[in-house]
């Protein structure tokens, strides 16, 4: 298997409850290395721009809202088959609907308040990153 990149977003309600190293010890657990990592509070202009392909969406200006709500921690996460694992140790958007273990069903408080954000796809995971980090910021 080959060597990914995904990002990764510690979400508002996870930074306000101080759980950030709980989430990222499941990363870790799983095999995943966390090799570029910054703790921002998004302005209103830069949440809709990362999330500008929800723009069109009835929930776009909540999401856009709660994600400027508080700190955020952005982290690059690598390792092999990173998107995927990443997707699988985060679990289902909708926190009733993960499965037992996952991040969002052992730490989301709801569909929007879900403690974690993860890249859907290698090409989506290398737009997200260069958002937010540099090829310098990335320590392997």
């Amino acid at each position: 298997m080959a060597i990914e990149r995904t990002l990764s977003i510690i979400k508002p309600d996870a930074t306000r409850r101080n759980i950030t190293g709980k989430i990222n010890m499941r990363f870790e657990e799983a095999g995943l290395r966390v090799v570029a990592q910054r703790r921002i509070r998004l302005t209103r202009p830069q949440a809709e721009a990362f999330y500008a392909v929800h723009a069109e969406r009835s929930f776009f200006n909540d999401l856009c809202a709660f994600m400027i709500s508080g700190p955020v921690v952005v982290q690059v996460l690598e390792g092999e088959n990173a998107v995927q694992k990443n997707r699988d140790i985060m679990g289902a958007t909708n926190p009733a609907n993960a499965k037992p273990g996952s991040i969002r069903r052992d730490f989301g408080e709801s569909i929007e308040a879900n403690s974690v954000h993860g890249s859907d796809s290698a090409e989506t995971a290398a737009t997200e990153i260069a958002y937010f980090f540099g090829e310098i910021d990335i320590v392997g």
